[in-house]
């Protein structure tokens, strides 16, 4: 649900704060790292389920990716994964399971494709890819958006945004995102950006990643994600699959029960 700083910092009380690299970190529990990467239409708080229950069992770090909630917004040239990995050593974490949803699950296949040293685990939800042909439905989201940014109103560009990835989530979980995505257009929009990725050769890395992978999708996702799904389930060599019934595009956080019930058991076998 929705909320203000001082009702998140209240429901966060266990939680330590940090600042690294620009970017707003939290962390609780003890145990094995688990590193949550949110996706482009939310922050941090799309983590909520996750954040109340995996810290009994883990060390959980979750932070908010550059022009997004709490983080600064970026600047000329950056790099999520770089991001990513900056956190890992701000926290001298030298291995971690890294879950990532959507574009956070992008940055964070892209750090386990360069990096696997420092991923012990890699779970992977509705991820897009960069050399996927987008469909026709993907391309009129995409420029229904561009369309409302370009004559200034972020609220209809917000609407865009939730009515295509959220289109029969519940209205909480509509207004939970509503929120996280008006705010990353406040920070977004003007700013003279543009993100990266630290592989040369994203795609082409896939058939040699070594890292245990489970990849998730949503029953009731974009199409387009769930091609992306199969495609990283067929050429990821140690892979898992799982769908989850009754989810569109934000899995953890629309049925969050089903979700863990799949992840949680990957956790207990890679850390």
């Amino acid at each position: 649900m929705p909320h203000s700083d001082g009702e998140h910092s209240a429901r966060s009380t266990h939680a330590q704060s940090h600042v690294i690299n620009g970017l707003h970190v939290e962390v609780t529990g003890d145990g094995a790292a688990v590193v949550l990467v949110h996706a482009g239409i939310a922050d941090s708080r799309m983590w909520e389920p996750q954040w109340t229950t995996w810290p009994k069992a883990y060390k959980v770090i979750r932070f908010d990716l550059r022009g997004f909630g709490r983080s600064s917004a970026p600047a000329g040239a950056y790099c999520p994964a770089a991001d990513l990995l900056a956190i890992l050593d701000g926290l001298d974490i030298a291995r971690a399971v890294v879950v990532g949803s959507s574009f956070g699950g992008l940055a964070s296949l892209d750090l386990a494709a360069t990096r696997p040293d420092r991923i012990s685990g890699l779970v992977l939800a509705s991820i897009p890819l960069p050399d996927h042909a987008w469909s026709a439905e993907f391309e009129q989201f995409g420029d229904a958006e561009t369309a409302a940014i370009e004559a200034g109103d972020l609220d209809l560009a917000t609407e865009v945004n939730v009515d295509f990835w959220l289109g029969s989530a519940p209205e909480p979980i509509r207004n939970a995102i509503r929120e996280q995505q008006r705010r990353a257009f406040e920070l977004q929009v003007g700013a003279d950006a543009d993100d990266s990725l630290l592989s040369a050769d994203l795609g082409g890395q896939l058939g040699t990643l070594s890292v245990p992978t489970l990849v998730i999708d949503g029953a009731d996702d974009v199409a387009d994600f769930r091609l992306i799904a199969d495609q990283l389930g067929r050429t990821i060599r140690n892979c898992e699959r799982a769908t989850i019934a009754g989810s569109g595009h934000l899995p953890s956080l629309e049925r969050p029960e089903a979700f863990d019930a799949v992840v949680r058991p990957f956790l207990a076998r890679v850390v």
